[in-house]
């Protein structure tokens, strides 16, 4: 049974994601689009089409143009949206990488992604370097300034005229984050400028009370989707003004929405659970927030009354990936009510079903499969991965999502759990065969096993499981991991054992480790 949305289809133009996003900037002018919430560093709508134009220019004038790759390593800054604009005008590909990445993780993304140039910020330049040595990049950029790094400001100061260019919105790319889809390690997601442009607009019409009167908080990082296109891009299509923070700590997070008087909150769950629990809640004056809108991961219905009755305002949820741009369903926020624990319905031009995880066939109200959509949003492929994209977009165009769910006689969507074994810490994806492969480069591990485990703050934090063939402690194990990846990778537990279950293939049985722990906690 295929579940459609509520509302009747929206028309997409095959227009170019920029000039959709900046089409009402000159119009807008002294309103203020995008604010500096540590600094108060502010860019009006006027200042910051102008500021995007002239970056344009400038990356032209080095020799950036369509189809080139720039990278941005750098956590939330207003200048992160002027760079992604600034490319993406003149038909460029920006990857966007997660700020706490390892050297050895940049230079992996930058090689795969083959990006050309790469911005960043003062205190990444080293990892920064090391990467971009390995990788050969022509030319490093930091907001702001520090040495041995060419200033990004100096891309605005040449004033020159765009060079023409012929974007196709179906075909031509402007983002590449990266994901690790249902399995493995991480792969270029190919978004093209029709797919953000889709999902811009059918979210807005799913955002059913998003104006360009409220006020954002953008803690939702950048380099990832959810952050970029729901946050970032779609609030500058609406004409609504952008308050970046760097980094997420309660206090100031809390501060900021009081200062800024931030009336449209977009979350993770973790924040959720703060916002429910976290005593320093009571020290600030929260009233300007209307609507909390949670997603990345799943949001228990507990927790989601629990804030909903602190706060006192509704706190909704929606589902994707980054392989649908990202938004395929969520709790409309116009309704006047919701269904407890559900990420809602199909937005506009989205269809979506639920099929038997064994035989692929349709399931109907109530029945549990997995969960796959269909619609333009659904990503490009796989950069230079067409097996992994044959194996997650069928012949039909169903892209399958590799979670487990259900839905109702109303078509209210419910996640229970994944088919794929990623590990989903804060929203970020961990891949466990990254974390595998590492601990079977230790010289004390013979095999290995990780998979997520609960955690109230997180959602999921993962453990390992390893047979030795030589001395070592579980301490120094995961020392050893801790080194070599970002900190939200880093193993929480690790048990020694004296075999890891896997099938007749040779495949690892993550499942049955999974049922093991779970009986293990109770």
């Amino acid at each position: 049974m295929i579940v459609r949305p509520p509302e009747p289809p929206i028309e997409i133009p095959d227009v170019p994601l920029t000039p959709l996003v900046l089409a009402r900037a000159d119009a807008l002018g002294d309103k203020p689009a995008l604010v500096d919430a540590p600094s108060g560093r502010t860019y009006t709508y006027a200042q910051f089409a102008a500021a995007v134009r002239a970056t344009a220019s400038g990356l032209a004038g080095r020799g950036f143009g369509k189809g080139d790759v720039l990278a941005i390593f750098s956590p939330n800054l207003p200048e992160y949206a002027i760079a992604f604009h600034g490319a993406a005008l003149i038909g460029g590909i920006v990857t966007t990488i997660n700020p706490l990445y390892t050297a050895a993780e940049l230079a992996y993304q930058l090689k795969d992604a083959r990006a050309r140039d790469l911005i960043t910020v003062g205190p990444f330049l080293d990892k920064a370097r090391e990467a971009a040595a390995e990788c050969g990049l022509r030319e490093v950029f930091v907001f702001g300034e520090a040495d041995g790094a060419t200033p990004f400001a100096s891309l605005q100061k040449g004033g020159g005229t765009l060079p023409p260019v012929d974007i196709d919105p179906r075909e031509d790319l402007v983002a590449m984050p990266y994901s690790s889809g249902t399995t493995g390690l991480s792969k270029g997601v190919m978004l093209t400028h029709r797919n953000l442009v889709a999902n811009i607009l059918q979210s807005r019409a799913a955002f059913d009370a998003l104006s360009g009167d409220d006020r954002v908080l953008a803690i939702l990082p950048f380099f990832h989707i959810y952050g970029l296109v729901v946050v970032l891009n779609l609030g500058l299509h609406m004409g609504t003004t952008i308050v970046t923070l760097p980094r997420f700590e309660m206090e100031s997070f809390l501060k900021a929405i009081q200062d800024h008087r931030i009336t449209y909150g977009y979350v993770v769950p973790p924040i959720v659970l703060g916002l429910a629990k976290h005593p320093l809640v009571d020290q600030f004056d929260l009233k300007s927030l209307r609507v909390v809108f949670s997603g990345a991961a799943p949001l228990g219905a507990e927790l989601s009354a629990a804030a909903s009755a602190r706060l006192g305002v509704r706190v909704l949820q929606g589902y994707g990936l980054t392989e649908t741009s990202p938004v395929t369903h969520c709790v409309r926020v116009g309704s006047p009510t919701g269904v407890a624990g559900s990420v809602g319905q199909p937005i506009p031009n989205t269809e979506a079903k639920v099929v038997d995880v064994a035989t692929g066939a349709e399931l109907g109200p109530g029945q549990e499969g997995e969960i796959c959509m269909r619609g333009p949003q659904v990503m490009k492929g796989y950069l230079n991965r067409p097996d992994a994209t044959a194996a997650m977009i069928d012949p039909e165009g169903w892209l399958h999502s590799g979670d487990i769910g259900y839905f109702d006689e109303n078509g209210n969507f419910f996640i229970v759990d994944r088919v794929k074994e990623l590990i989903k810490y804060k929203g970020l994806q961990i891949a466990p065969a990254e974390l595998e492969a590492l601990l079977i480069s230790h010289p004390a591990v013979a095999d290995a096993a990780v998979i997520p485990v609960p955690d109230d703050e997180a959602g999921q934090v993962p453990k390992g499981f390893v047979v030795l063939k030589a001395a070592a402690t579980p301490e120094e194990i995961m020392a050893y991991v801790a080194e070599r990846v970002a900190p939200f990778k880093k193993l929480r537990y690790l048990d020694v054992i004296e075999q890891v279950p896997k099938s007749p293939s040779g495949k690892i049985l993550r499942r049955l480790l999974v049922d093991k722990e779970r009986a293990a906690r109770g």
